[in-house]
């Protein structure tokens, strides 16, 4: 069992689509925010479900970094950790990697008719309506 943790929005098809792509190239745990357990939430910020986190090295990594951390930290790791290094050299480069997120973010909907895929937490509300 992998001790880094990849926590999202397992109510948004989008999102889901994305938890999948790091499922499938790493050996992260992969979390939706309807399966925390008590111990999770505590970890993550107050408002933890206004974006995704990765839990690893006794850290937590929240929205742009998150992500940026499961792609330096999954199969696709090398060649985006060469571009990880050389974009930190930049000054305004943290918070240009957070207003992508943003913006991506704020435009999932939209995204998620071109990637998505059933997030578990509607296949578990679909499953108990019947």
């Amino acid at each position: 069992m992998s001790d880094i943790t990849l926590v999202y929005d397992d109510d948004c098809g989008f999102c889901t689509w994305w938890a999948d792509f790091f499922g499938n190239r790493s050996e992260f745990r992969i979390v939706g925010f309807s399966e925390l357990t008590d111990e999770e939430r505590e970890r993550l910020p107050d408002d933890y479900e206004e974006c995704a986190h990765l839990i690893a090295d006794g850290r937590v990594y929240s929205c742009g970094e998150s992500l940026e951390q499961a792609l330096v930290r999954s199969e696709v790791g090398e060649s985006a950790g060469s571009l990880v290094r050389f974009l930190r050299n930049f000054e305004d480069y943290n918070r240009f990697r957070e207003s992508v997120y943003q913006a991506v973010a704020d435009h999932r909907g939209d995204l998620g008719m071109v990637v998505s895929k059933t997030p578990p937490a509607r296949q578990q509300s679909d499953s108990s309506e019947k």
